[in-house]
């Protein structure tokens, strides 16, 4: 009987062993979901910063161009003949 008291001890501690094992994993576990949520939040944050920049950028580049200067010129009447033609496309179709 002392031989099986001695596995049943046994096993207990290596179930206590292993049910704290399993509570620390479950803590790492949910700290890493936590840092994980913060950083989606933090990258979704600065896409959202580079989006805004880019948008402020090409108001920059439209502004400068049609500020006079020669590196945006060509662009500059490209947009322009093309939203002339679309108030052509516009004014015919009301003309109808």
């Amino acid at each position: 009987m002392s031989e099986l008291s001695k596995v049943i001890d046994s096993l207990e501690v290596k179930f206590f062993k292993l049910s704290k094992k399993i509570e620390n994993l479950e803590k790492l576990n949910e700290s890493l979901s936590k840092e994980l949520r913060e950083i989606k939040q933090t990258a979704q944050h600065e896409n959202e910063k580079v989006n805004s920049l880019k948008n402020e950028l090409e108001s920059l580049r439209i502004t400068n161009s049609l500020l006079g200067s020669e590196e945006y010129k060509k662009e500059t009447k490209l947009k322009i003949n093309s939203l002339i033609r679309e108030i052509d496309y516009c004014i015919a179709q009301l003309s109808e």
